[in-house]
């Protein structure tokens, strides 16, 4: 949600184009006026950035550079990435009122018009966006950001992006994307059991609940983090989350205690940052990234962050701290729209 707008003549505004998340970040006088997150159904059509456009606040429909960087372009919408990128640059300089340049990751700021021809540069390149604008406040170091669905683990060697992968296929490789997050994510993802009452019990193997349920009931959940709807399209009170998390035990709500399920999210929630610390080990044996680089923690997720960063016995620097000079509120929007962010404040001191 939005903070603090106080634009100046010439402003940039960053894009993050996401699957079921549209993030702008406002940058004027060198310093993050305003962020917003709004809840974009893509899959349904570019329609949907019609609509969440509409509803935005109105710094982001003004003139203004605007710095575009995407994830949704993998959104079943679209034939491929390559049509997903297309389409989504050509929205962009259609809907956005100013110049627009399109954020190419390790080939820089394109034209909209060059999109098609740059795709495997940008689809999906806002974790470059926001290891650059690290690297140029750090030398070394591991950026983490844990989202609502994904976690990019991004080393930064030099003061510049490092990962060994590019692309979404090459990261899962690598373990420098996780296909996890601390909103979206299926329980079911986190492993096949679980402990209940002394034993083991097998999971269901359904969309019952998700990774927002857990931190919900742990009280980890940032505010306003979860935009989308529940599981099964009921509330999201601390009882509702406990019916949802029950079922994939294949029990009720009643057959537990407040506390019993507030300990069966806690493993769910251990689980998940196993997962997390299995990555995050393979990527910090590089050779080349020092023993006391520290891990910069960013997004919904940053609390897993900084919790992986003491169970690593590394130092723990937030994304809004490192770059703090430069945002005039709303740290913590800021670090959950890191990417938008950092596109916003590159696009600020790279685009002419």
């Amino acid at each position: 949600m939005t903070r603090d707008a106080a634009p100046e003549t010439e402003p940039t505004i960053g894009w993050d184009l996401g699957g079921v998340h549209v993030k702008a970040a406002l940058v004027s006088g060198g310093r993050v006026r305003a962020v917003v997150q709004a809840a974009c159904p893509l899959w349904r059509g570019l329609a949907a950035l019609d609509k969440s456009l509409a509803e935005l606040p109105d710094w982001t429909r003004g003139p203004a550079r605007h710095a575009v960087t995407m994830t949704g372009e993998l959104t079943d919408c679209f034939r491929d990435r390559a049509d997903g990128v297309a389409q989504l640059s050509g929205w962009a300089r259609a809907k956005l009122a100013g110049a627009v340049a399109i954020y190419a990751g390790r080939a820089g700021f394109v034209a909209p018009e060059e999109a098609a021809g740059r795709a495997a540069d940008i689809a999906s390149a806002n974790w470059h966006a926001t290891a650059a604008l690290v690297g140029r406040h750090l030398g070394h170091g591991l950026l983490v950001d844990i989202g609502s669905t994904t976690a990019d683990l991004i080393p930064v060697i030099a003061g510049r992006p490092a990962a060994s992968g590019y692309s979404d296929a090459e990261r899962l490789e690598t373990g420098e994307l996780v296909y996890t997050g601390v909103v979206r994510s299926h329980l079911v993802a986190l492993g096949p059991d679980a402990p209940w009452r002394g034993h083991r019990t097998r999971l269901m193997a359904e969309t019952f609940a998700n990774t927002a349920d857990i931190y919900r009931l742990t009280g980890d959940l940032p505010e306003g983090a979860d935009q989308q709807h529940s599981a099964d399209l009921m509330g999201k009170s601390t009882p509702e989350s406990e019916t949802r998390l029950a079922r994939i035990v294949g029990r009720d709500r009643g057959e537990g205690s407040a506390a019993e399920w507030r300990a069966l999210a806690a493993h769910f929630a251990e689980a998940q940052l196993r997962l997390l610390h299995d990555a995050a080990a393979t990527v910090l044996s590089r050779p080349d990234l020092p023993a006391e680089a520290p891990l910069v923690a960013c997004g919904a997720g940053a609390f897993l962050a900084e919790r992986l960063a003491s169970r690593l016995g590394r130092p723990c620097l937030p994304f809004t701290e490192l770059v703090g000079e430069r945002i005039a509120g709303s740290p913590g929007w800021a670090s959950t729209c890191g990417p938008a962010v950092a596109v916003a404040l590159l696009g600020a001191t790279d685009l002419p």
